[in-house]
């Protein structure tokens, strides 16, 4: 992966890329979607599918920089997600900077309905984010976490996480989830991957859900693998 600049560049190696999406000494709340060219969140129902090598790359680079991932029951199923986040080579990363060797994996669920395979033979504890007023049939194993009395309240959510230490928080949508982050003006970071795709019709935008007002974020960089662009945007410059 390199940068995008008037003059060529070399690839950027390991150490520049993990400096390019660093953790922070403050809390952060840091955002990772993909789009195509005209604005489709999915290809074929999945986001997955707009994807390539770099771009998975890129997703184990910032989970392995994470306290906790934070992710909607609705993509974990449609995506196929497994408990296990991140590789060995990752985990001996995150064990040599201090870290545990997994990040925590947090399910947000307005209705209670998480797939099994979410406790799976977790590496970590798994959390669900829920409210007070949904079913409550988990695995005595997850720490279950109500953030709310009849929805789950995003402020409250990343308060909860915080209070437990878990302050460096990646959250990989989906776009209902990404809405009531952004109704709250809670996202510190967007990191977007674009896909040099043209979906068509017919696909759901990154955010969904009720009107907010507008956020404005600052550029931080522009990187390429000669296909994809990847977009960093953070709340200061």
């Amino acid at each position: 992966m390199r940068r995008l600049s008037p003059e060529p560049a070399g690839e950027l190696p390991d150490s520049d890329l993990l400096a390019a999406y660093p953790r922070t000494d403050s809390p952060l709340l840091r955002v990772n979607m993909i789009t195509s060219l005209d604005g489709a969140a999915t290809l074929e129902g999945r986001s997955g599918s707009l994807g390539g090598p770099a771009d998975q790359d890129l997703m184990k680079r910032l989970r392995m920089q994470a306290d906790v991932v934070v992710v909607g029951a609705g993509t974990i199923r449609v995506e196929g997600y497994g408990a296990t986040l991140i590789d060995a080579d990752a985990q001996a990363w995150r064990v040599a900077n201090g870290l545990t060797p997994h990040p925590r994996f947090a399910v947000v669920t307005r209705g209670g309905d998480v797939p099994a395979k979410f406790f799976a033979d977790p590496p970590a504890r798994p959390i669900v984010i829920t409210h007070a007023a949904a079913p409550h049939d988990f695995p005595e194993a997850a720490e279950v976490i109500d953030c709310g009395d009849s929805a789950v309240d995003p402020a409250v959510m990343v308060a909860e996480l915080a209070a437990r230490g878990l302050t460096q928080i990646l959250c990989e949508g989906g776009p209902h989830l990404l809405g009531s982050l952004l109704a709250a003006d809670l996202v510190d970071e967007l990191c977007l991957t674009v896909s040099p795709t043209l979906a068509g019709p017919g696909s759901v935008r990154i955010v969904s859900g009720p009107p907010s007002s507008p956020h404005r974020l600052h550029p931080a960089h522009v990187l390429t693998d000669g296909t994809h662009l990847y977009l960093r945007h953070t709340r200061t410059p």
